[in-house]
């Protein structure tokens, strides 16, 4: 039995995580890291949004593609940031049904990077048509020519997915969130924060009967995320193994790309909250001990893609196809052989430092190495797209795809747009679930 002066550590401790979390969103501090940092983030959107609008008036001859490579880099960049996208949701869950308790610290970041991500994901195949208004002709509804959407397109496949999967997540974010808007509700010292954290807190009333129904829910979400997420990447997969290209026609792009989509999200999460903690003092809440975990998650992703790789290229000798080798060799010597490198150094070799703990607890080092995975599949997805369309069946037909200035404010101004909502978010949302850092804090009491 607990004395009643337990029980008023135990209190103090649970409000002291509240207004540490809480203190971005309430505390009266100029945070002067972040407004620098939103600052440059803004420099970097506005730069996107410029580059957006400028290939909805001048034209999509302003980017790299030609008549051989018509998909370029904004098919290129939706599917890295989809496979960021998805990994934010199938790491918040995959940790719930695990019953991992270190989840509490990261889940909301990668919850809310899904959010983003998914976002801007769905901007660049608009961006790739050139004429956004056409863009509705993907719903299922005859166009105005009395066509209906062809229903065997991967563009069909991937509306619905995206839009699904963006739906659930929303749910799986906010439901998870509604507890700690409640927090913020009792908390807050200004009527109009209370009135408005109330309002999206939906009545909470931090009951018996609420706590039940939201860990069901949670849970119950939890689960049917995990084969949700597995599909909606299966079938971006499938957009080029559905093809005949030499390079695209494989059975493993599926598992490839979920795998390869959880890889670079835990990377891009170990950069976000390495981020949060730096900026805002949490590092009592993501402790060395996360980042040495997630070290050791990627340190699996890492050999998965090397195996991966090494797949396509027995697949290519084995099977015999002289265009597959030829293809094969194209890669490793062809116009962008240094890319290829780069890719196998950034998402295989280099990574292989997490088998020390010294590379994955020392939190410089993991940030570095983890900015360099999302290079490497970053560059992995851009060379998915030139290598095939370059170097495809017929001869005459072969080019090279050369990056204009729009493709580089592109591909830069969307990590900035990406950068600025999330700074945004930081400041408005608890970047932290507050009850879960409160019950990982009551259980260690309880084992002292």
């Amino acid at each position: 039995m607990t004395s009643p002066a337990t029980h008023w550590i135990e209190a103090r401790e649970a409000q002291t995580i509240n207004d540490k979390i809480m203190a971005p969103l309430l505390a009266r501090k100029s945070w002067r890291n972040w407004w620098i940092a939103t600052a440059i983030a803004a420099i970097f959107a506005i730069l996107f949004l410029l580059c957006i609008a400028l290939v909805f008036t001048v034209g999509i001859g302003l980017l790299g593609n030609n008549t051989t490579i018509v998909w370029g880099t904004p098919l290129a960049n939706y599917v890295w940031w989809i496979g960021i996208g998805n990994a934010g949701t199938l790491i918040s869950a995959l940790l719930l049904i695990t019953r991992q308790k270190w989840r509490s610290s990261i889940n909301r970041s990668a919850e809310t990077m899904t959010l983003i991500a998914v976002a801007i994901a769905g901007l660049f195949p608009i961006i790739h048509l050139g004429r956004p208004l056409y863009f509705l002709w993907l719903m299922p509804y005859p166009n105005s020519m009395g066509l209906w959407p062809q229903w065997r397109s991967a563009l069909i496949w991937d509306f619905w997915a995206i839009l699904s999967y963006l739906l659930f997540s929303i749910i799986f974010w906010y439901v998870g969130l509604i507890p700690d808007l409640a927090t913020v509700r009792d908390t807050a010292t200004t009527p109009w924060r209370s009135k408005l954290f109330g309002a999206f807190a939906l009545g909470w009333r931090n009951s018996a009967l609420h706590w039940k129904v939201q860990q069901r829910f949670m849970l119950t979400m939890a689960g049917l995320a995990v084969p949700l997420v597995c599909s909606v990447h299966s079938i971006v997969g499938l957009d080029f193994a559905a093809s005949l290209m030499p390079g695209w026609e494989e059975g493993i792009f599926p598992p490839y790309f979920v795998v390869g989509a959880m890889y670079s999200g835990f990377a891009m999460v170990v950069v976000l909250i390495a981020g949060v903690r730096w900026g805002f003092g949490f590092q009592s809440f993501m402790t060395k001990n996360h980042f040495d975990v997630i070290g050791k998650i990627m340190l699996m992703g890492a050999w998965v893609m090397g195996i991966t790789y090494a797949v396509e290229w027995f697949g290519a000798w084995y099977g015999g196809d002289d265009t597959e080798r030829a293809f094969t060799a194209f890669e490793f010597v062809g116009h962008y052989w240094p890319l290829y490198w780069l890719m196998l150094a950034c998402n295989v070799f280099i990574p292989q430092l997490f088998w020390w703990k010294r590379f994955r607890v020392s939190i410089p080092l993991i940030v570095v190495i983890s900015i360099l995975v999302n290079v490497g599949m970053w560059d992995e997805r851009l060379l998915i797209v030139w290598n095939t369309l370059s170097h495809g069946y017929l001869a005459s037909m072969w080019s090279v795809f050369w990056p204009t200035l729009t493709d580089w404010g592109l591909m830069f101004g969307s990590l900035g747009f990406f950068a600025f909502l999330y700074l945004i978010y930081c400041r408005i949302i608890p970047t932290s679930t507050m009850y879960e850092v409160r019950e990982l804090a009551h259980d260690a009491a309880g084992e002292r």
